[in-house]
């Protein structure tokens, strides 16, 4: 019994011995991985609030602009999820998720500059601090996932690298072209921070005030509607008094006020006035009613803006009765 047992524990201390090798071989988490996934998720779920905030305070009703407002908040949701939670084990599963989440974000920053530079499917946006905010988090997400699908793959132990076949792309990355692949996510960071710099710098952080000189009407869509002198349709905004207008900072940048004397037209009903706005300009009002222009009017005739509701309230096109 007494050799049997010391053979029992000789085995078991040999046994120990072997276990220990394979288990010190297996290493912890990388942090830096964890790190960059937390931080891609994270960063595209705030671009998604930023989106969807704009989307239930007015851009919903915007024509294309909102239901793609929507999309993006939905794949951006569903991208960040994909990233926090595909384990780290399933290498190619996990890569391909942070490539869709860092195009998606290039993407939707490349949008945010046409729509500010050009225009984006007939709607133009103005400097805001929001947007600039937006393109930070864009770019910044774009660069957290980018390194996240260059990071290496988990570390396996001895056994398991004996036992499988040699891994290839894009389980394992070269180092090579993962060098190549990060110095190009690096450029493209560079170049897009100089981008949204430019444009934001060339871009108007408000469109200037109409002035009230000639207020006249023009038949739009079979109404007869109030104009400024050059024949561009003014609106009123639902939460404004007729002695306080409701709508500056970046209200005002899509909404510029319509400012300066209350002279009209010959013969137009109503009564024209004004009222002070905390910056002491004087804005017209018409029965009672302050003026205000659309940034996406872009031609006299248009009223792109009736009915929308944007930046807290319902805005109309203010109508004229004979």
């Amino acid at each position: 019994m007494t050799e049997r047992q010391s053979m029992t524990r000789l085995g078991t201390v040999r046994g120990a011995g072997r276990a220990v090798p394979e288990h010190t071989e297996r290493q912890a988490p990388g942090w830096p991985t964890v790190i960059l996934r937390v931080a891609g998720s994270g960063l595209l779920i705030a671009t998604a609030a930023i989106h969807l905030d704009l989307y239930l305070t007015g851009y919903r009703t915007i024509p294309t602009i909102g239901w793609l407002f929507l999309l993006q908040v939905i794949a951006a949701f569903g991208l960040a999820v994909a990233v926090l939670a595909i384990p780290r084990r399933l290498v190619i599963p996990n890569r391909l998720a942070a490539v869709a989440g860092a195009g998606f974000a290039l993407a939707t920053f490349g949008g945010y500059l046409l729509s500010v530079w050009i225009g984006l499917f007939g709607f133009k946006e103005v400097r805001t601090g929001a947007g600039i905010t937006a393109g930070l988090v864009e770019v910044a997400a774009f660069v957290a996932l980018a390194a996240l699908a260059l990071a290496p793959a988990p570390a396996e132990t001895a056994a398991d690298r004996a036992a499988a076949a040699p891994a290839r792309f894009p389980t394992q990355i070269p180092p090579k072209t993962a060098r190549a692949a990060g110095m190009t996510t690096a450029g493209l960071a560079v170049a897009a921070l100089v981008l949204l710099g430019l444009v934001e710098t060339g871009a108007s952080a408000a469109a200037p005030a109409a002035t009230g000189t000639g207020l006249t009407t023009a038949t739009i869509g079979g109404s007869t509607v109030l104009t400024n002198a050059k024949g561009f349709t003014l609106y009123s905004f639902a939460p404004d008094t007729p002695a306080t207008s409701k709508c500056y900072g970046s209200c005002a940048a899509y909404w510029p006020p319509v400012t300066g004397s209350p002279a009209a037209a010959a013969g137009l009903p109503g009564t024209v006035g004004t009222i002070k706005r905390s910056d002491g300009s004087a804005q017209l009002t018409y029965n009672g009613h302050p003026l205000y222009t659309y940034i996406g009017d872009s031609a006299p005739g248009q009223a792109k803006g009736n009915n929308l509701n944007l930046n807290g309230g319902l805005w109309h096109e203010v109508r004229v009765s004979p």
